[in-house]
């Protein structure tokens, strides 16, 4: 009620879809950190539930037309949890769901070219290192020498063979894309 020279007014009603989008903007992004928190960090289960969420929200308002939005909020956490708790049940009851972004990545068969391209993308990767980095990399992780072993050999300290292949790794990952 609104109180204008001595009376009392009600102020004009709202639609369902103005006091949703009054709900939307004060109650969204809390919820959203809510039930990003209850799925493990799952940022698009957590979307897709605030979205269901705010859709029987959305119901519910348009069959209660005296409820006041203000006071909304703690159903809104009540009705999320619910299908936070009603999602995993029914991923449990049912194989494990695979998410797979690009399906171009998704090998079609078992075939040798897979390996002879690999083969050739680590082979110009290894060129493109520096040699003292492309000769430890080989001797430690191809000929499966010991880092004491080519730290003797180069004359150098047990770290510098350690930092080598550390950086060289790093180059490596860097020049295949990684």
């Amino acid at each position: 009620m609104i109180v204008t020279s001595g009376r009392a007014v009600r102020p004009p009603a709202q639609t369902v879809d103005d006091r949703l989008n009054d709900l939307h903007s004060r109650c969204a992004k809390p919820l959203t950190s809510y039930i990003v928190k209850l799925t493990l960090g799952d940022v698009r289960m957590a979307e897709d539930i605030v979205q269901e969420t705010f859709l029987r929200a959305w119901r519910f308002l348009s069959t209660h037309e005296d409820l006041d939005v203000e006071t909304f909020g703690p159903w809104l956490y009540t009705v999320a949890r619910r299908l936070v708790i009603d999602m995993l049940r029914s991923r449990r009851a049912r194989p494990a769901e695979v998410l797979v972004d690009d399906l171009t990545r998704v090998p079609m068969t078992d075939d040798d070219i897979d390996g002879v391209l690999t083969t050739q993308a680590v082979r110009s990767a290894l060129l493109r290192l520096s040699p003292e980095h492309r000769g430890v990399l080989i001797e430690l992780y191809y000929r499966g020498r010991a880092v004491a072993e080519l730290a003797e050999e180069y004359g150098v300290p047990i770290g510098t063979i350690k930092s080598r292949s550390y950086y060289a790794k790093l180059a490596l990952r860097t020049h295949l894309g990684m």
